[in-house]
């Protein structure tokens, strides 16, 4: 593959560079005509069906349905939650006209759905015998991110998962959160082997009209955390404004209980960077789009039929054996520049099938993640590529967890912390007094905010990593995308 083709920068010298070659020359995406919009080619659309599949899966099996709302949103819909509307608005796209006529009121192009989606549930909800109601959407959002975009990372129009439920009780919408934050972690860490902190969100931080908010938080090479996913509490912030109420079990009526979530394509954005290399893209076998790429190495003319028989019978096997499988017999490029080019698209195995392995009726085996290589026998392919592709998974989190380990410190002193997050940057552990104002003050200085207070409810050890008062919670403090 000519370095014009493959990627030209290395990883660890120009991290932004390398993530936009990765992104348009691995063809997960490409950049639209639109400033801060992005094309999702069918390679990055696969990898998306992968995560959407495996998350719909598990939605699923805990009672959830899909179901599809407006794309557009009354203005007087999205002000019926004060704080909701005063957050999203500086991000809204709207639409005033329909065709050559003035619309009569401004329709927002969706940011998030919670209004629109709570004004139907309150023509949904009438008795206990309703409730819980649980419905995720698949769809795409627009916010305004004009500056400073990067693809699948921050875009002004992204793919994502929401979820929207109704509940009778408040400890039932609490075990919804809980149990939607153990989904993410589940799709996150198992099957894009990207390990994360979670926790809650401060009240400055949380999503805006939430009770409070659970996130789960990675980090990326640069020292800069990523918000993977977010489950929200919305106690009846927007059940009370939306009139969404129940008559009880008790023949009374009450107000119901809601919660919403969601997880983005900003989750393969953290994936390419957190496991990419200087070739190309890394990509756990649980994910990928293709697991194994079959080579035959054909240099012997009279061998060729003999060498892509055998590609095809090992394909056939292990797709058989469930999995994802490619043969790659193109003819008219050589078997070094598919090596490179897969590679390049992060597929986790390759599979080469030469002359010698017909001979030695053998196969070669090749990692992506370690560039190792062996030779199997036949009989024993589908075994071995099985078990190599689970080490693979398993040692592509182990190094994730060691990284994620390492950018952990703890600070006891202003200076010092100042001096981290402006520096190697990473997560900082630190105690806070639990004030709005002083956590402002943080962020003006250091351009970090508290990415997660740790579930547990950690006792902080010292005073207040700034003002000095007594420390009331501890916070994971880092710069962020």
């Amino acid at each position: 593959m000519s370095k014009e083709i493959g990627i030209t920068v290395k990883k660890g010298a120009d991290l932004s560079e390398w993530y936009t070659q990765v992104v348009t020359k691995s063809e997960l995406a490409d950049y639209s005509v639109i400033k801060a919009f992005m094309v999702l080619r069918p390679y990055g659309y696969s990898l998306w069906e992968k995560i959407k599949d495996f998350l719909d899966r598990r939605l699923k099996e805990a009672n959830h349905s899909n179901a599809y709302f407006p794309l557009f949103i009354p203005e007087s819909y999205l002000q019926r939650e004060a704080e909701h509307f005063k957050g999203f608005t500086p991000q809204v796209f709207w639409v005033t006209r329909a065709g050559e006529n003035e619309l009569s009121e401004r329709l927002a192009v969706r940011p998030t759905s919670e209004t629109i989606v709570n004004e139907t549930y309150s023509k949904w909800v009438r008795s206990w015998r309703d409730l819980p109601l649980l419905i995720n959407l698949w769809n795409t959002v627009l916010r305004a991110e004009i500056t400073a975009t990067r693809p699948f990372i921050r875009t002004s129009e992204f793919m994502w998962q929401e979820g929207h439920t109704v509940h009778a009780t408040e400890e039932d919408a609490e075990k919804e959160v809980m149990m939607i934050l153990e989904f993410y972690r589940q799709l996150i860490e198992e099957q894009m082997a990207t390990p994360v902190l979670l926790g809650y969100k401060s009240d400055s931080e949380k999503f805006v009209g939430a009770k409070y908010t659970t996130t789960l938080e990675a980090m990326m090479p640069d020292g800069k955390a990523i918000q993977m996913g977010t489950s929200h509490h919305l106690g009846q912030n927007f059940a009370k404004p939306f009139e969404i109420k129940y008559l009880g079990q008790d023949e009374q009526t009450h107000y119901a209980w809601t919660t919403s979530w969601g997880v983005s394509w900003r989750m393969i954005g953290a994936l390419i960077m957190l496991h990419g290399d200087d070739k190309g893209l890394v990509l756990p076998p649980r994910i990928a789009p293709i697991q194994v790429i079959i080579v035959p190495i054909l240099y012997r003319t009279g061998d060729s039929k003999a060498i892509i028989d055998k590609a095809n019978k090992l394909g056939d096997l292990l797709g058989k054996s469930g999995i994802v499988v490619r043969v790659d017999s193109r003819e008219q490029y050589t078997p070094g520049w598919k090596f490179n080019e897969w590679e390049l698209k992060g597929v986790p195995l390759r599979i080469e099938v030469g002359p010698r392995d017909l001979e030695k009726h053998q196969a070669t085996l090749v990692r992506r993640d370690t560039s190792a290589k062996e030779t199997v026998n036949d009989d024993a392919v589908v075994a071995e590529v099985g078990r190599l592709l689970e080490d693979i998974q398993r040692n592509l989190f182990a190094r994730a967890k060691a990284s994620l380990d390492a950018s952990i410190s703890e600070s006891k002193e202003y200076e010092q912390f100042k001096k981290v997050i402006g520096g190697q940057g990473g997560f900082v552990r630190a105690s806070w007094c639990g004030e709005r104002d002083c956590e402002q003050i943080i962020k003006a200085d250091t351009g970090a905010t508290i990415r997660t207070l740790p579930l547990s409810n950690d006792k902080p050890s010292s005073v207040c990593i700034r003002c000095g008062k007594p420390g009331a919670k501890v916070a994971y403090f880092a710069r962020s995308y």
